[in-house]
């Protein structure tokens, strides 16, 4: 599996989850390895490898996008610490949350902010 988009792959989500992207990938790897290897080749070295736009702002939009649906839960905490990794401060994180009420709705809203400030705590615990 060990292909050069991969390897780029992973690097870029390392860089973005530190610990956690080897977390998170683990129980893509032992479920379904070629749903993790499109993950990482996909996602992480074609969408994120490129270098329009640094990753931090990155970061924000997956949070955008993840909030306006309200349930992937897991992700939006892997991506606030993505957001913090990549040097989103906890304010910038809340206001990319608290924005999409206006275009999701409060449901969804709530359900992204209740795991940032999940995360967040983690963080200063």
């Amino acid at each position: 599996m060990s292909t050069d988009r991969y390897k780029q792959g992973l690097e870029n989500m390392r860089r973005h989850f530190g610990p956690h992207a080897d977390q998170y990938l683990k129980p893509l790897r032992d479920i379904s390895p070629e749903f993790e290897k499109i993950n990482v080749e996909w996602g992480f070295c074609d969408i994120y490898g490129n270098n329009i736009l640094d990753d931090k702002t990155r970061e924000l939009i997956a949070l955008a996008a993840l909030s306006c649906m309200g349930y992937p839960t897991g992700q939006i905490k892997v991506h606030v610490r993505g957001a913090l990794n990549c040097g989103a401060s906890q304010e910038e994180i809340l206001e990319v949350i608290r924005m999409m009420v206006a275009y999701a709705g409060f449901p969804p809203t709530t359900n992204a902010l209740i795991a940032a400030g999940e995360v967040l705590k983690e963080q200063e615990d």
